[in-house]
């Protein structure tokens, strides 16, 4: 990927001292053109365009802010009831991440998601406590963990 990266500024470079342009347009250009050549030499590379990536980390940031906005109006709107009807928990879940950096990215996507916090991993790194604030169904709420924030890192970390 780094190199991908690299290549692409040398052909955005080599375009601007072609054209004699070294305006931010005519490295913008440039730029735009080394994309068409990665995407043409793609088969060359090992695993896929850099650019499918930081698309998968553009999506991860995306569905954190989604999060961030609806579990803060779940947990205001708990609050400002005038009967608090909430059902805390500490559930253990168990993740399929294997890395230290991708069970860390899950523990602080959890952790800044309001109504939730990660007590404690287990010494493997597979199991995490989690307390969230309210709970009606333990294994949606594990589901929803696996399928929205664990998917989208492993579609940014193993693509």
């Amino acid at each position: 990927m780094a190199f991908q990266i690299l290549l692409n500024f040398m052909i955005a470079f080599l375009w601007m001292f072609l054209n004699n342009d070294w305006a931010a347009s005519g490295f913008i250009v440039g730029y735009l053109l080394g994309i068409a050549v990665l995407f043409g030499l793609r088969r060359f590379f090992d695993g896929r365009l850099y650019l499918g990536r930081g698309w998968a980390i553009i999506k991860l940031a995306a569905l954190l802010l989604r999060e961030l906005v609806v579990s803060s109006y779940v947990v205001v709107k708990a609050v400002l009831r005038p009967k608090l009807d909430i059902r805390p928990a500490i559930l253990m879940y168990t993740t399929e991440l294997k890395s230290d950096w991708e069970v860390a990215v899950l523990i602080t996507l959890l952790c800044l998601t309001p109504g939730s916090v990660v007590l404690e991993v287990s010494k493997d790194n597979r199991t995490l406590y989690i307390h969230a604030m309210d709970i009606r169904d333990a294994e949606q709420f594990r589901d929803n963990i696996r399928n929205t924030f664990e998917r989208a890192i492993l579609e940014v970390s193993r693509s």
